[in-house]
């Protein structure tokens, strides 16, 4: 997967997570896997409320996810998006975003992943996939989610 000047395609992923080595940071692991298979240079990055978040120009491509504590996502995320500069840095990226949780797919759409989109301004969102717990140990679940994310870069216009 290479950008328009045949570079290797910068992607990081943001994430928050409650532990060390779970489940979600797995999941992220097998998916900075994947992109990296797919020919993506690979980040990734635990999110922090008050980061400086300007290295992200320098990237092609952005995940974000994090778990859901308490119907809400994960704090350190979303204190990102509305406290720091995440925000302001990523107008007119492109993005991928997951949650995971237990919930239901349906509400988890209507609920979560709202609560990341309000917070972005003008991305270009090329996948978004809601997570169940058994999925976040599936190969197959990161995998799929990357090849969705490498067609609709393929697809979409490079700046």
């Amino acid at each position: 997967m290479t950008t328009s000047d045949t570079r290797p395609m910068k992607a990081i992923i943001l994430y928050d997570s409650m532990s060390v080595g779970g489940s979600t940071e797995r999941f992220i692991d097998a998916v900075g896997l994947e992109l990296a298979k797919a020919g993506a240079y690979v980040e990734k990055a635990r999110c922090r409320q008050n980061g400086d978040y300007s290295f992200v120009a320098e990237f092609d491509l952005v995940v974000l996810g994090a778990p859901i504590y308490y119907l809400l996502v994960s704090s350190q995320l979303l204190g990102a998006l509305s406290k720091s500069n995440l925000k302001q840095n990523l107008k007119g990226k492109m993005v991928a975003l997951f949650v995971a949780c237990g919930s239901p797919e349906p509400m988890a759409q209507l609920l979560y992943l709202p609560q990341l989109k309000m917070n972005l301004e003008n991305p270009v969102i090329l996948a978004e996939r809601v997570l169940s717990p058994d999925q976040l140990n599936d190969p197959a679940a990161a995998a799929g989610f990357v090849d969705e994310i490498v067609a609709s870069y393929q697809k979409s216009p490079k700046p």
